[in-house]
C-alpha cells in the first residue's frame, strides 16, 4: 500500500498519547554504578493500590525526580562555570577580551548572569531574561557576597535555592586556579517547574488532557460510554477523543460531488484523507451527531472517534575481557544506575552500535541543538506543523532520545546506550504532550518510509484504534521493530499501541528489580527495563531525571538497535524473540503478568545475536538467506 493510503489509516487511529513516568521512595535516591547488584524481585509484584495510596506514591516519585534533576543541573552548572573560569584566566592573561560567557548564554538560557571576578574588579554578562523582584534581589546580594568571599579563599561555592517558598534561582562560583580570580553565575531553576508540570501529566496526577481546551471528550475504554475525568486516577479507565471530529472509512472514496454535499451539510472544511479514510471536523455537530449522520446517510465501512494519544541509542573489541566499559560522561557514575543493571557496560565489549541503524523516536520532537546529541540526529519530520522542524517544546522526546543515543565518552552529561547509530526525530505530539492517532500513525509511516529500522513509541491510549493498528502493521510488514511503553496507571488494562501483537510491550522496574509501583502489567507485557529517576538529556542543553514506562521503553529500543548492528541479517521477529528469550527472569519462573519474560539483559541478547556472527539459534535461517542472496545474484 502506498504511503498516502497508510496516512489515511493513521487518521482513523487518532488519539491522545500520554507520557508515562513515576518515581520511588526518596530514600533510594542515590545509586552509583559501583553499587552492589540489586536483589532479585520477589515472586509477586506490587499489588493494586488504593487511589489515595497510589496518588501519594506518585507525589513522592515526582518529588524525587525533581530532587535528582536539581542535582543534575547543579553538577552541570559547576562544570560549565569551572571551564569558564579557566578559559577567562588563560585569555585575560594575554590581554584579550573573551566572549565565552555570551556564547554560553546563547544556548544555555539557565545562565542568567555570569560574573568574572579578579582583583576586586568584576565584569558581568547578563541574559535578557534576567529580571528579579526586590525581595529576590535582596537575597541575591547576600549570596553573591558569600560567593565573592569564597573566591577570595580560592574555594568553590553553591547557594541554597531561593526564594525558599518557590525556588527559582541559585548562585554557583568556581575559582580559576590563578590568584583570587574566578567565575560566579546566577542560575535559573526553571527546569524544576517544567519537570513538575511534565510529571503531573505523565504520572496522571492531574486530569489530562483538560476537557474543553481542545474540545476533548472522554469515554470508558471498555464500554465506550461517556465519562468525566475528574482526577488523575480516572485516566486509567478513560480514552480521550475530539468531540467535534469523526474518522470515517468508506468502501470507495466519495466522489467530488458527494464530498461537497457532506461538507455543506456538516458545515465543515475539507477533510483530511488517507486512502479511503477521512477525518471530518464540524463546527456545529459533536461526535455522536457526526456518527449518526454518516451511519444513516452514507453507510461507511466503519466510523470511530478521533482518539488522542499522550506521552507515557561497532567497534572491534577484545571479547575475552569481560570487564565493564566505564565512560567518562560527567553524570554517568553517580546517576546512571540504569545502564549497569541491564549489563550495558559489559555489552559495549560486543557492540557499541552502527550508524547504519536508524532509530525513529515518534514523540514530542527532539532538542536539535543539544550538545550531547550533536552528530546523532538525522533530518526528521513534524507531523503537527509540517513546515516546521521537529523541535521539542515539551522535553519528553529529548529525554527519550538521550537514553538511546546521547554521545558517550565525551566528558559531557550522560551516556546513551548506543555509541553509534542515528536518531530520526519525528514530532507527532504537540506542545501539551498529546497527539492524535492521525499524527502518530503518520509519524510511524513517515519513519518507516525514511529508513527507520527501530521505532520507539513512548506513548499510549487505552482505546484500540483501527487506523493506528494499520500503521503499526505497515511498519511491521516492512521489517521494522516497534517498541512501546505500557503506561503508568498500575493497571492490567491493555494500552495501545503496546498491546498490538506486532509491538514489543515494555513495563518498568525500580532500583530493586521490582515492578515499579506505577507500571502497568498484564498478559501482553513482553519485557521490563529500568524506569525510575532516569537521567537523560532535556531541552535548552540541560539534563533531567524522569520516571515512567516512557523511560523504560527506550532502553529496549536501544537494545533492538544494538542487535541489528551486531547482526543486520536478522528479521524484526527474530530481534524481538532474542530480546524476549535473553532476560533476567523476575517473579515466577517464565512469563508472568507482572514482569513479562523478565528484565532485558543487553549482554546476553547481543551474545545470542552473534556479536558479529549469525546467532546460533537462528543459524539455519541466516544461512538460508545468504544462499538466497547468492542465487539472486546469478539469476
Amino acid at each position: 500500500m502506498k504511503r498516502k493510503s497508510w496516512a489515511l489509516l493513521a487518521l482513523l487511529a487518532a488519539g491522545v498519547i500520554v507520557l508515562y513516568t513515576f518515581a520511588s521512595d526518596p530514600q533510594q535516591n542515590s545509586h552509583s554504578n559501583n553499587a552492589s547488584q540489586p536483589e532479585t524481585a520477589s515472586t509477586t509484584g506490587p499489588k493494586k493500590l488504593g487511589n489515595h495510596q497510589e496518588h501519594k506514591l506518585k507525589q513522592m516519585m515526582k518529588q524525587r525526580d525533581m530532587t535528582a534533576t536539581e542535582r543534575l543541573a547543579r553538577l552541570d552548572a559547576k562544570r560549565h562555570v569551572r571551564q569558564l573560569a579557566e578559559q577567562y584566566a588563560a585569555v585575560r592573561k594575554s590581554g584579550e577580551t573573551p566572549s565565552y560567557a555570551r556564547e554560553l548564554q546563547k544556548d544555555h538560557g539557565q545562565f542568567l548572569s555570569i560574573i568574572w571576578v579578579k582583583d576586586g574588579q568584576e565584569r558581568e554578562t547578563k541574559a535578557a531574561s534576567y529580571k528579579l523582584d526586590q525581595k529576590e534581589q535582596k537575597q541575591l546580594r547576600g549570596y553573591l557576597q558569600y560567593a565573592r568571599k569564597a573566591l577570595q579563599r580560592k574555594q568553590a561555592y553553591e547557594s541554597p535555592s531561593f526564594p525558599q517558598d518557590h525556588p527559582k534561582y541559585y548562585v554557583v562560583a568556581e575559582p580559576s586556579g590563578q590568584g583570587q580570580s574566578g567565575m560566579i553565575a546566577v542560575m535559573d531553576m526553571g527546569i524544576l517547574r517544567r519537570v513538575e508540570e511534565h510529571q503531573d501529566k505523565n504520572l496522571r496526577l492531574i486530569p489530562y488532557p483538560k476537557e474543553g481546551k481542545y474540545k476533548v471528550e472522554s469515554i470508558h475504554a471498555d464500554t465506550l460510554k461517556d465519562m468525566t475525568v475528574k482526577t488523575g486516577h480516572d485516566n486509567e479507565k478513560a480514552s480521550h477523543y475530539y468531540e467535534n471530529e469523526i474518522v470515517v472509512t468508506f468502501a470507495e472514496p466519495p466522489s467530488t460531488e458527494e464530498l461537497s454535499r457532506m461538507t455543506q451539510e456538516l458545515q465543515c472544511g475539507q477533510p483530511k484523507r488517507i486512502a479511503n479514510t477521512y477525518i471530518f471536523r464540524s463546527e456545529t455537530m459533536d461526535m455522536k451527531q457526526l456518527k449518526h449522520y454518516f451511519q444513516t446517510k452514507w453507510k461507511p465501512n466503519y466510523v470511530e472517534p478521533h482518539y488522542l494519544y499522550m506521552t507515557n541509542d561497532n567497534l572491534s573489541m577484545n571479547l575475552t575481557d569481560e570487564s565493564p566499559v566505564i565512560p567518562n560522561d560527567l553524570l554517568f557514575s553517580e546517576y546512571q544506575w540504569n545502564l549497569p543493571v541491564i549489563e550495558t557496560n559489559r555489552a559495549w565489549k560486543l557492540s557499541k552500535g552502527s550508524d547504519n541503524v536508524i532509530v525513529a523516536v515518534v514523540d514530542t520532537g527532539v532538542d536539535l541543538k543539544h550538545p550531547d546529541l550533536n552528530g546523532r540526529l538525522l533530518e526528521g519530520y513534524n507531523a503537527i506543523e509540517q513546515e516546521e522542524e521537529p523541535y521539542d517544546d515539551v522535553g519528553h522526546g529529548t529525554h527519550v532520545a538521550g537514553i538511546i543515543a546521547a554521545n558517550v565518552n565525551n566528558n559531557e552529561g550522560i551516556a546513551g546506550m548506543m555509541w553509534g547509530g542515528k536518531i530520526l526525530p519525528v514530532k507527532a505530539l504537540d506542545n501539551t504532550g498529546a497527539g492524535t492517532s492521525y499524527s502518530v500513525a503518520e509519524g510511524i509511516i513517515w519513519a518507516t518510509d525514511h529508513g527507520a529500522k527501530v521505532i520507539n513509541l513512548s506513548l499510549g491510549n487505552y482505546a484500540d484504534a483501527q487506523f493506528l493498528h494499520e500503521a503499526v502493521k505497515y511498519a511491521f510488514d516492512r521489517d521494522v521493530v516497534l517498541i512501546a511503553a505500557t503506561g503508568n496507571d498500575n493497571t492490567e488494562r491493555p494500552g495501545y499501541p503496546a498491546a498490538y501483537p506486532e509491538v514489543l510491550a515494555v513495563s518498568a522496574t525500580d532500583f530493586q528489580l521490582q515492578r515499579a509501583s506505577f507500571s502497568n502489567y498484564g498478559d501482553y507485557v513482553d519485557v521490563m527495563a529500568p524506569g525510575e529517576s532516569i537521567a537523560s538529556t532535556y531541552p535548552d542543553n540541560q539534563y533531567a531525571a524522569l520516571s515512567g514506562t516512557s523511560m523504560a521503553c527506550p532502553h529496549v529500543t536501544a537494545l533492538a538497535a544494538l542487535i541489528r548492528s551486531v547482526n543486520p541479517d536478522l528479521r524484526n521477529t527474530e530481534v524481538m524473540d532474542l530480546i524476549r528469550s535473553n532476560v533476567i527472569d523476575l517473579g515466577p519462573t517464565g512469563r508472568d503478568k507482572d514482569y513479562g519474560y523478565g528484565q532485558i539483559d543487553v549482554y546476553a541478547a547481543l551474545s545470542a545475536a552473534g556479536a558479529g556472527d549469525s546467532a546460533l539459534q537462528l543459524w539455519p535461517q541466516a544461512v538460508q538467506r545468504k544462499i538466497n542472496r547468492i542465487l539472486d545474484k546469478h539469476k
